[in-house]
C-alpha cells in the first residue's frame, strides 16, 4: 500500500448486524468490507473491481461516510475523516462527492435539473445573488455537455446518458476535489458509456479531480484507471498499476475475472477460467483464505492461513500465500507448506 496518498484507507471495516427474535438479538455479522487499506494519489484514478456483492459500492459509501464504519481510519488530506462530527461535516462534504449507478432514481422526479442545482449552490453559500446562481447553473450544464435551457427540465424528460450527466453535473456542483464514481457507466448504452468515460477524463485533466472509481466491467475499468483495486468477499486481493494488471495478473481471482473479458481479436484465445461453486455468503466468510473453496490452485494450508496483503515486487499488492514474487506461483514443498500452516 502506498503510503502519504492524497486519500488514504486504513483497515477499513463495515459490518451490518444479523438480527433475530422479538428483542432483535444480534446473532452475526454480514462482513461487507472486511480491513481494507489502500491510498489514492492525488489527479489519479484507483479502479476497484469485483463480482456483485464483493462490497465495492459499500466501501465508497463508507468512504464518504454515507454509511458509518464498523472500523478503520479514512484520511483525506491528512484529515480523519471518521473523526468529524456529523454536525461538522459539511466541509468535507463540499471536498468528496458520489455519482451514483442509476442516474434516473438518485435525481428527485419533482425538482427540475435547474432546481436541484440551485438548491445546493445556496445551501452550501456558493453564491450571493440570483443572478450568480442562475449563471452557475448554465456553467454546470454547459460544462457536462448540456445545454442552460435544460435546466427548467425534470429529470424523466432527458435519456439515461443526458441524466447521468446531471448527475456528474451535480457533483461538481461544489467544487469538490475527490469523486467516487459508482459504477457510472453500467445503467448505460455501450454507445453512452464511452461518451460518459471520455466526459470524466476531460473533468479530471480541468478540474485537477482525483476519483474512485467502482465497476464490475473490466474493460471500462482498464480505459479509465491508472491503478486497479481488486476485492473479493469484501477484502482487497489484489492492487497494481492498471497496466501491470491487466498484462500480469497474480491472484488466481483476478485471472479468472479477465479470462472472462471478451477479446475482439477471433485469433487471440484465452483460456477460460471457470471457478467451482458460488461465491460465500459475507455473513459466513470461510475460515483460512476467504478465496480457497473455489480457488483452483488451493493446498491444504489455504484453509487455515490468512494471506496478508503484501507487495510481490514493484509496488504490486497480492494477498495469496502462493504467489511469492511478481513472477507470479511458485512450488511450495512440503516444509514449507508446515511454516504456513503453522
Amino acid at each position: 500500500m502506498q503510503k502519504n496518498g492524497f486519500l488514504e484507507v486504513r483497515g477499513l471495516k463495515k459490518y451490518f448486524p444479523i438480527k433475530r427474535g422479538v428483542l432483535s438479538r444480534v446473532i452475526g455479522y454480514v462482513k461487507a468490507v472486511d480491513s481494507i487499506s489502500f491510498s489514492i494519489l492525488e489527479g489519479e484514478t484507483m479502479g476497484m473491481v469485483g463480482e456483485s456483492g464483493c462490497g465495492k459500492t459499500t466501501a465508497g459509501r463508507t468512504i464518504l461516510r454515507l454509511l458509518e464504519p464498523t472500523a478503520g481510519e479514512v484520511y483525506f488530506e491528512g484529515e480523519n475523516v471518521l473523526d468529524v462530527k456529523r454536525k461538522d461535516i459539511r466541509h468535507i462534504r463540499r471536498n468528496m462527492q458520489i455519482i451514483f449507478q442509476d442516474p434516473y432514481s438518485s435525481l428527485n422526479p419533482r425538482m427540475t435539473v435547474g432546481g436541484m442545482l440551485t438548491e445546493i449552490i445556496k445551501f452550501h453559500q456558493l453564491a450571493s445573488t440570483q443572478k450568480q446562481v442562475k449563471d452557475r447553473v448554465a456553467y454546470l450544464l454547459d460544462v457536462v455537455g448540456l445545454s442552460p435551457q435544460h435546466a427548467s427540465r425534470y429529470p424523466h424528460e432527458f435519456s439515461g446518458g443526458q441524466r447521468q450527466r446531471i448527475g456528474v453535473a451535480r457533483a461538481l456542483c461544489v467544487e469538490p476535489k475527490f469523486i467516487v464514481c459508482d459504477e457510472p457507466v453500467s445503467a448505460l448504452d455501450v454507445s453512452i458509456q464511452a461518451q460518459i468515460l471520455n466526459l470524466l477524463q476531460d473533468l479530471q485533466k480541468q478540474f485537477h479531480l482525483t476519483y474512485l472509481f467502482i465497476a464490475h466491467d473490466l474493460s471500462v475499468v482498464e480505459y479509465i484507471s491508472d491503478r486497479v483495486a481488486v476485492m473479493y468477499l469484501g477484502k482487497i486481493v489484489e492492487i497494481t498499476e492498471s497496466v501491470t494488471l491487466y498484462a500480469n495478473p497474480l491472484h488466481p481471482y483476478t485471472k479468472a475475472l479477465l479470462s472472462a473479458v471478451p477479446v475482439p481479436d477471433p485469433d487471440h484465445k484465452l483460456k477460460r477460467i471457470v471457478l467451482k461453486g458460488d461465491v460465500p455468503s459475507p455473513a459466513a466468510v470461510p475460515s483460512g483464505c476467504p478465496f480457497h473453496p473455489r480457488c483452483p490452485e488451493a493446498v491444504d494450508f489455504c484453509q487455515s492461513t490468512v494471506p496478508e496483503l503484501e507487495d510481490k515486487g514493484s509496488g504490486h499488492f497480492v494477498s495469496c500465500l502462493l504467489v511469492h514474487s511478481s513472477t507470479g506461483f511458485q512450488p511450495v514443498s512440503g516444509h514449507e507448506q508446515d511454516a504456513h500452516a503453522t
